[in-house]
């Protein structure tokens, strides 16, 4: 049976008191992007940042998060010191798998690589109802950075994973935070677990990617600052787990 743990509090105070080892770090952390300016990058709040009408047109109460303001040295510095409390419980051999978006891509893996992470590759989250644009590309797809504590060895019955994902943002009364990653896509990710590991995510929102490990036979560690999405992601658990 699958077992979850869930601390509430900020990362870098939790991270260097956990000393049980992990099989993947899988996390998906505040962005940091948006703005053209220096002044409406840091005067919103991430409601105001990544919802339309600040959320008022939603059918649940997606509340907000925090730490979403850094310019990009302050988020290279900080993402590095993150990860490598995270690279130190990290089995060798095991993964460590970030989302980020195409402005901060060369930040996210220039901090993968300062926390000790070999870098191996990016994987491309394709988000299928993504809004069109006028006379350009359609921005559609979010990055996982990836990379490894050391040499990665598949064994004997190795899992393969796509190198692109495609998946929509869970809408309506099944979207419970702001930036919510879809369940289907976190099932996938999980699986470079091996059955019975652990995966730890340091940034856990809601709780889908615990949510994902446990419905996979996966153990789970998480950790998230903010009360409401804690007891979200407690909710969440307990059903997956159940």
């Amino acid at each position: 049976m699958p077992t979850w743990t869930l601390h509430q509090g900020d990362a870098l105070t939790i991270l260097p008191t956990l000393t049980d080892p992990v099989d993947a770090v899988i996390c998906d952390p505040p962005y940091n992007s948006g703005g053209r300016t220096t002044t409406e990058r840091t005067t919103r709040t991430a409601r105001q940042k990544y919802l339309s009408n600040n959320g008022r047109t939603h059918a649940v109460d997606l509340g907000d998060f925090t730490g979403d303001n850094r310019d990009q040295r302050s988020y290279t510095a900080w993402l590095a010191l993150t990860l490598a409390h995270c690279h130190r419980l990290t089995r060798p051999g095991g993964a460590a798998l970030v989302f980020t978006d195409w402005r901060q891509l060369p930040a996210t893996t220039d901090a993968l690589q300062a926390a000790g992470y070999t870098w191996r590759g990016i994987a491309v989250w394709h988000k299928p109802i993504a809004r069109p644009q006028p006379g350009r590309p359609k921005q559609d797809s979010e990055f996982i950075v990836w990379g490894s504590n050391g040499p990665m060895t598949p064994g004997s019955n190795p899992i393969y994973l796509p190198g692109h994902f495609t998946g929509s943002q869970p809408r309506g009364s099944q979207r419970s935070h702001i930036t919510q990653k879809p369940l289907d896509v976190m099932q996938q990710l999980v699986r470079i677990v091996p059955p019975g590991g652990t995966v730890l995510d340091w940034c856990a929102g809601s709780g889908t990617t615990g949510a994902a490990a446990l419905l996979e036979g996966r153990h789970f560690i998480g950790i998230e600052q903010s009360a409401q999405h804690t007891a979200t992601a407690r909710t969440r658990l307990t059903e997956a787990a159940a």
